[in-house]
């Protein structure tokens, strides 16, 4: 008998607890989803491009209704781009830009923020007005207020700060707030359907023409890597020192946010469980609050599509340092990369369509 060869399955699926009752009841449908949250992750948002395109240019259209988007880092550019008039063109615009970019060695932190913003204004083009007041979309940018000695760009002050973070987290991210505030700049029209915000301070500021740019800019810039963004325009404390702003992943990594809007809290990451905060990473107790993300459904690539691609991972920051000097191979597998990640969007369209999504899902960990 000639074996029967069933393809691996591309995509995990984890839900919160309401959620997953919700699918197990009801299925999925557009209708259902009134949020998506976008982690921090650098390059690794090249790896779910194809899910990215499949959510935003197929599925969720189908169901013509606001929705709140909210991200750190290249999070947050995601769902910029697809917050242009065209979502498709602006998020395979977005893989391009950022597979072009090159970064030799040696090469100044101050150099690296002056490329990351000509990416961004290559990517927007000024369209700010069009994002703003995208009929279908919210944007929602987060970023972190620095405090003491990080807020200074240079090397020794900022690594003296940043170990001062990591001593502080591993006591409990709650000591986080010597260093840091959270600060959400949102749709201008309306706050992130979000509780209280309680574990750290927190700051709503309305997104603006004049602040859009530098709040992006701000979300995406990582210490020791990037420059932080100084004054961004609504957000400084009147007769308060100058604000300076970093990468919202440093305290919302994966958005472990306390989400209140109605129906399916709609995840695409990276992987298959929620970590805290930046330096969360290397600590594997720390994991998301089961409560805070009970209605969310997180799809990410499984174990099996990983090994099938090229270096067997998404592709990753570290990239650039082991591929320095063939920026041409890089490139070639980040493409590989984003080629072959059209298969998680068409997977995860063929489960919901047809409702078989219910027999794959798992309780979130």
């Amino acid at each position: 008998m000639t074996a029967i060869h069933v393809a691996a399955p591309a995509l995990t699926l984890r839900a919160g607890r309401r959620a997953l009752e919700h699918i197990r009841e009801q299925g999925l449908s557009p209708a259902d989803v009134h949020m998506i949250p976008g982690a921090a992750g650098g390059p690794k948002a090249l790896g779910i491009q194809g899910l990215d395109l499949a959510l935003f240019g197929e599925w969720l259209p189908r169901a013509q209704q606001p929705r709140s988007l909210i991200g750190a880092s290249i999070g947050s550019w995601r769902f910029a781009a697809a917050c242009l008039p065209d979502p498709v063109e602006g998020i395979r615009q977005l893989g391009e830009l950022y597979t072009t970019q090159r970064f030799p060695k040696g090469i100044s932190v101050a150099d690296i923020s002056r490329r990351c913003g000509d990416m961004l204004d290559q990517l927007l083009e000024g369209r700010f007005a069009e994002l703003l007041n995208n009929p279908l979309y919210h944007l929602n940018v987060v970023v972190v207020g620095c405090l003491g000695l990080l807020r200074h760009d240079t090397r020794s002050r900022l690594g003296i700060g940043l170990g001062g973070v990591i001593g502080a987290n591993l006591l409990g991210r709650r000591y986080l707030k010597r260093y840091f505030e959270r600060i959400i700049l949102h749709d201008p029209r309306d706050l992130p359907p979000l509780a209280e915000l309680r574990d750290f301070p927190s700051r709503h500021v309305a997104l603006r023409i004049d602040n859009l740019r530098p709040a992006l800019l701000a979300s995406g810039s990582i210490p020791m890597v990037m420059e932080a963004v100084r004054n961004i325009p609504g957000c400084d404390i009147p007769g308060g020192e100058p604000g300076v702003y970093r990468d919202g992943g440093l305290l919302d990594y994966h958005l472990d946010l306390p989400y209140q809007a109605p129906g399916v809290v709609l995840y695409p990451h990276f992987i298959d469980r929620v970590v805290p905060g930046w330096f969360d990473k290397t600590l594997p107790w720390r994991r998301g609050d089961r409560e805070q993300l009970k209605d969310v459904l997180l799809l990410a690539p499984s174990k099996e599509y990983l090994a099938s691609l090229p270096y067997g991972k998404l592709p990753d920051r570290k990239d650039f340092t082991r591929f320095m000097g063939d920026d041409a191979a890089r490139e070639a597998y980040w493409r590989k990369a984003m080629d072959a990640s059209r298969r998680l969007g068409d997977e995860f369209v063929e489960l919901a369509d047809s409702g078989r999504l219910a027999e794959r899902v798992r309780a979130l960990s």
